[in-house]
């Protein structure tokens, strides 16, 4: 039995006694292993599935001889309890000068997934028209931004000469515009949940501090992702894109109305769920 106990002591605290537990073994690990090559071998080689299938199947027999017919036990000699740590002081203590804060500083107010929206569409526009004017300063021309925008997914197109790039193509033209929309929109929607956490510098938190970060994580990145597209990018050019956006998105943001989270209402409440004196009763009609 597991709970048989030799008693060789009346004392409590005596370490002679030992109580049966069931024996450890590996066997479970071992199939663990086993079942891993099995699926492993798919898609690497057939070698693995066939060791795999030896591993489980020797696991199996292994395990199921512990436990069949009789389980295998181990006797553990028993140990003195640890005693109970207790303490003299009767209060907790509280450090001086803190204020009493009930809940986390969360905002209150936020602003609707309409103003990231609105946010995004209207950095897009500047962004795109800084993009432009690169394009034409440059010479490459004012399509050579848009093409450089989809090699940036297509790798193969980054190895194309700067003139190629520059050139119209209606294809690039069609996947250029939604990339580029896509990733405006989910950027302004980003804006629109992070600025209220920030309510006293909107601007400096989504005109400069996230663009300038945002540039550097891609600039420190595309060396190894794509070597030749990090040497086409005018980086100067670029992060003063991202400024642009960035500027435009959180003025933009920043004017929209906000409206208060029901996080501060009863959950009653917020689960639309009827009580008197909760919320108003319906105007019952005649």
């Amino acid at each position: 039995m597991a709970n048989e106990v030799n008693n060789h002591s009346g004392d409590p605290g005596d370490t002679s006694k030992k109580v049966e537990m069931p024996a450890s073994t590996a066997w479970p690990i071992v199939l663990a292993f086993g079942l891993t090559l099995i699926f492993a071998g798919p898609v690497t080689n057939a070698s693995l599935s066939v060791l795999g299938a030896i591993l489980s199947i020797v696991a199996a027999v292994g395990w199921f001889r512990d436990v069949l017919p009789a389980e295998s036990h181990v006797r553990v000699p028993v140990t003195r309890e640890a005693p109970a740590i207790v303490t003299t002081r009767e209060t907790v203590g509280r450090l001086a000068d803190v204020p009493d804060v009930t809940h986390a500083s969360l905002p209150i107010e936020i602003y609707p997934v309409s103003a990231g929206i609105k946010g995004g569409l209207a950095g897009s526009v500047v962004m795109a028209l800084l993009a432009g004017v690169y394009g034409i300063l440059s010479g490459h021309g004012i399509w050579y931004p848009m093409n450089l925008l989809v090699a940036g997914f297509f790798p193969g197109a980054a190895t194309e000469t700067a003139a190629q790039i520059g050139a119209f193509n209606l294809t690039d033209l069609l996947l250029a515009v939604p990339i580029h929309l896509l990733i405006s929109l989910l950027v302004g929607l980003l804006y629109g949940a992070l600025l209220p956490m920030l309510p006293r510098h909107p601007i400096f938190l989504g005109g400069f501090l996230a663009p300038l970060l945002w540039s550097g994580l891609i600039y420190s990145i595309l060396g190894f992702v794509n070597p030749v597209l990090n040497q086409r990018i005018d980086w100067s050019w670029f992060v003063l894109s991202q400024l642009g956006f960035g500027i435009v998105a959180g003025i933009i943001v920043s004017r929209q109305s906000r409206i208060r989270i029901r996080q501060l209402l009863p959950f009653i409440v917020r689960a639309g769920i009827e009580a008197p004196g909760i919320i108003h009763e319906h105007e019952v009609k005649p």
